[in-house]
């Protein structure tokens, strides 16, 4: 960059370069525009959160620049002592003199001293804050007017600005990216007052933010940000609900991504192994229910857990077998099954003593035996046979082959028939249950069921995913329920259930057939409802409660993009340019590195 000064005479003093600048009074004029800056000199006595906001959402395009630089403790308690000694004096020679007392150095005063009670505790500090203001436009006379907008709701924020009169450039330099102040015009701003100024946050959130806040992307409506914590709302769920295309999935592995970065443990059930490369990437396992090798016996015993786990595996089954036969079990053939549970852990040398749990547990084919060997079980175990020997036998023939261990565990259901997926689902959350309620282990964990419609449709399985939605928080752990079917989740009572238990609601586009359903069932105003018809691919509304709604657009880095996006025409690019490693799976019997698969 050059900057050429006119000079009277010259040849070129009516050439501009390509990259000169014209310094006036109180415009700096570039190469494809015109400039003018302001300093703020006068602040409101209070301010709350994200008070700058309106600045930061002006339509016109308008730098707000914000430099701060601490004051040390020593300096600033003896500008405070000479502050305090001023206004006294002030006020004890209105006094004698007889004048009215003047109600704004009485407002100082006490200002200042709980400023020097606070700062002497311990409780905050001093910073010398500058705050300016650099217009931008096309012409002089587009810069007056918005010079005059600027001012006005700068005046609406009780701010008082004065133009950089012959330090014009100075004014505009301040606002670049430089981190160089050279206005200079500072007014002390202590801790609170210094963090209700910054822009990170986002008015319409009016939720508590803990240890394991997570950005979401930016505001929609503003330049600000969308930072979400889960951990630390009322409950821990969430739901994300959108059309097929919309970004719902990547919005998902964004969040589980950044939640793995501070330490939680995170379970996916993953229908479409859409969370290989993130697995492999992070050293996550990946478990391929209905691959080659892969077996699954629902009938182990959860370790190192209290309580009678012969009881719950039991109850665990009756879901399990409903599951599996798609409809509801009748009384006799709940007795039959509950009773043949009984006898096929006998047969193994398992009774309700701890000390037999550790034995080899029966396998679903000493189950099926035991229910033709009643008298009412014949029937069920028929309905069995083909999960025995018949085609769907090849995941439940034998012991488990693994068990799913680490910060990131993907379970992948894309090797099972349409016919298991609702099956798969459920084994694959039963396995994270006993994790999660592992009173021995207890930490933050989320659990992903995506394409959660796949076991909403299962009344035995929607069942099962009400209670883990109810029960998740007293376990510490998070439940997100993501599905492009609001038909299923909202249609029934029980998915109505899940959607009231989950404090953090994530709506992306709709399609014009569900907008109603939904519309309804999260209380939309006619704008939501119109955001979310035309919204553009990563374009989300937050919704936690009738006060607290934000709409955001999702950002991610290159390298997170990379990881998570289900783009076709970007995973042909990426594995064309960078050919990735075989993902990680627990499907051979090699787990020499488990053991240094801890958190991140």
């Amino acid at each position: 960059m050059r900057f050429r000064r006119r000079e009277r005479g010259s040849e070129f003093s009516t050439v501009a370069h390509p990259g000169a600048l014209e310094v006036g009074a109180r415009s700096v004029t570039l190469p494809n525009g015109i400039t003018a800056s302001f300093a703020v000199v006068g602040y409101p006595r209070e301010v709350g959160a994200g008070w700058l906001e309106p600045l930061l959402t002006y339509p016109g395009r308008l730098d707000v620049s914000l430099h701060v630089e601490p004051i040390p403790q020593a300096v600033a308690a003896k500008q405070l002592r000479r502050q305090l000694a001023r206004l006294e004096s002030a006020s004890r020679a209105d006094a004698e003199k007889g004048h009215l007392q003047d109600f704004s150095t009485e407002a100082a005063a006490d200002d200042a001293t709980d400023l020097a009670a606070s700062l002497a505790r311990g409780h905050g500090r001093l910073f010398k804050t500058g705050l300016y203001l650099t217009l931008h436009a096309s012409d002089q006379e587009q810069l007056i007017a918005e010079a005059e907008r600027v001012q006005a709701l700068a005046s609406s924020l009780l701010l008082d600005t004065q133009p950089t009169t012959f330090r014009a450039l100075q004014g505009w330099t301040t606002c670049l990216p430089l981190a160089s102040d050279t206005l200079r015009i500072t007014r002390s701003f202590d801790t609170t007052a210094l963090a209700a100024a910054f822009p990170f946050t986002s008015p319409d959130l009016a939720a508590p933010v803990g240890e394991t806040a997570v950005l979401y992307g930016l505001n929609a409506a503003s330049s600000g940000v969308v930072v979400w914590d889960r951990y630390a709302q009322d409950n821990h769920n969430s739901v994300v609900l959108a059309r097929s295309g919309a970004g719902k999935s990547f919005f998902t592995k964004l969040e589980a991504l950044r939640l793995l970065y501070q330490g939680v443990e995170v379970a996916i059930v993953d229908p479409e192994d859409e969370y290989a490369r993130l697995a492999r990437a992070v050293g996550g396992t990946h478990l391929r229910l209905g691959a080659s090798g892969v077996r699954w016996n629902p009938l182990d015993l959860p370790a190192n857990q209290g309580g009678d786990v012969l009881t719950r595996r039991a109850l665990f089954l009756q879901t399990l077998v409903a599951t599996m036969l798609g409809s509801p079990l009748t009384g006799h053939a709940r007795a039959a099954l509950d009773a043949a549970v009984s006898s096929a852990y006998q047969a193994a040398g398992i009774t309700h003593d701890p000390s037999t749990w550790s034995r080899p547990a029966p396998l679903l084919a000493d189950l099926v035996e035991a229910l033709d060997a009643g008298e009412h079980g014949r029937e069920l175990a028929s309905q069995l046979m083909p999960y025995v020997t018949g085609s769907y036998r090849e995941i439940f023939d034998g012991p488990t082959s693994t068990t799913p261990t680490g910060h990131l565990i993907v379970f992948s259901l894309r090797d099972l028939p349409e016919e298991l997926k609702a099956v798969g689902t459920l084994l694959a959350l039963d396995a994270i249950w006993r994790r999660v309620a592992n009173p021995r282990d207890r930490r933050k964990r989320l659990v992903v069921v995506d394409e959660a419609w796949l076991l909403m449709k299962e009344p035995e399985g929607a069942r099962f995913l009400y209670r883990m939605a109810k029960a998740a928080r007293k376990h510490w752990a998070g439940l997100t329920v993501v599905t492009q079917d609001a038909a299923d989740l909202l249609g029934s009572e029980l998915g109505q259930a899940i959607v009231a238990n989950a404090a953090s609601q994530i709506l992306l586009r709709q399609a014009p057939q569900a907008i109603h359903t939904i519309g309804d069932a999260f209380d939309l105003t006619e704008g939501e409802r119109q955001f979310l018809l035309t919204a553009e691919r990563g374009q989300a509304l937050l919704i936690a409660g009738p006060a607290s709604r934000a709409a955001f657009h999702v950002i991610a880095s290159p390298r997170e993009t990379s990881l998570i996006t289900t783009d076709p025409a970007e995973l042909a690019e990426l594995d064309r340019y960078d050919p990735s490693a075989p993902v990680l799976s627990l499907e051979t019997p090699d787990r020499s590195g488990d053991d240094e698969m801890d958190p991140l």
